[in-house]
C-alpha cells in the first residue's frame, strides 16, 4: 500500500511578519501510524525539499511521544527533509493522500490548483482523501461531478473556538468550521482539543492535533488488509 502525505511550503502567518508552517504532531503522529502499519509513504509539498516547522508547535508544552519519536528518527528526519515536489506526484501512483495540518495550508494548500485536480483525480478514481486541523480547508474548491466536494458530507476541521484560543481568528484568510458549513457540509466537532475524526465515504477529517492518530487510523480502516 502507498500513501502521499502533503505538507505545507509556506512560513509566514499572515502579515504578522510571525513564521508558521506545518504542525509537527500532524506530521509525526500519522506518519508513524502509517509506516508501523507497513504503509510505503511519500511525502509531497508545493515546493519540495525541507517543509517549515511550526515553531509553536515545537514548544515544551506541546510534545508528544510520536514527536520524541520522530527526534530519533533519522529516517523520519531524512524522509522530511526531501519531499518531492507536489506538481509532480501522480495520483494513479498511490492508494489514498492525507494532507498534514498546521496554518500553512491556509496560504499555499487550500486555492493551490494542482493541490485541487490531485484531490479530484484521487476521488474520481474511487480513493479515500483525508486531512486534519486546517487541512480539511484544502476541500473547499474541490468539486465531484459538478458538486463541491463536502456539500451533504458529515466533516469536521479547526475549530472557531480552537482559532480564538490561538489569537489567530482575524490573521487567517477563513476561518475553516465557517468556510465547511458554508459550502454546504455538515460540520461536526468535540470540545476543543479533544481527539474527533470523522469518516463520510471515502472522506476522512480530524479537527485539531490531538485528532492526528484517530484520522490516520480512520484512513487505514478504509483498507481492509491494513492494520493501524
Amino acid at each position: 500500500m502507498k500513501i502521499l502525505m502533503v505538507i505545507t511550503s509556506h512560513d509566514q502567518l499572515g502579515d504578522t511578519g510571525r513564521k508558521t508552517g506545518f504542525w509537527l504532531e500532524e506530521f509525526a503522529a500519522p506518519y508513524f501510524v502509517f509506516r508501523d502499519a507497513g504503509v510505503e509513504l511519500t511525502l509531497a509539498s508545493p515546493r519540495g525539499g525541507q517543509p517549515p516547522i511550526d515553531p509553536k508547535s515545537d514548544l515544551p508544552e506541546n510534545q508528544t511521544d510520536s514527536m520524541s519519536r520522530f527526534k530519533e528518527d533519522k529516517s523520519a528526519q531524512k524522509a522530511l527533509s526531501q519531499t518531492v515536489l507536489l506538481a509532480s506526484v501522480k495520483f494513479e501512483e498511490f492508494d489514498t493522500v492525507f494532507y498534514v495540518g498546521g496554518h500553512g495550508p491556509m496560504w499555499d494548500l487550500v486555492d493551490n490548483p494542482v493541490s485541487i485536480a490531485l484531490i479530484e483525480s484521487f476521488y474520481n478514481s474511487g480513493k479515500p482523501v483525508a486531512a486534519v486541523c486546517h487541512s480539511p480547508a484544502v476541500f473547499h474548491r474541490v468539486t465531484i461531478d459538478g458538486e463541491l466536494l463536502i456539500k451533504g458530507k458529515r466533516v469536521t476541521g479547526f475549530t472557531n473556538g480552537e482559532e480564538e484560543a490561538v489569537q489567530l481568528t482575524h490573521v487567517v484568510p477563513f476561518l475553516v468550521e465557517d468556510e465547511l458549513k458554508r459550502i454546504g457540509g455538515l460540520y461536526e466537532k468535540a470540545p476543543d482539543w479533544q481527539s474527533f475524526a470523522i469518516v463520510d465515504g471515502r472522506l476522512v477529517t480530524g479537527q485539531n492535533p490531538a485528532s492526528s492518530t484517530a484520522a490516520a487510523k480512520a484512513l487505514l480502516s478504509l483498507f481492509p488488509n491494513q492494520s493501524a
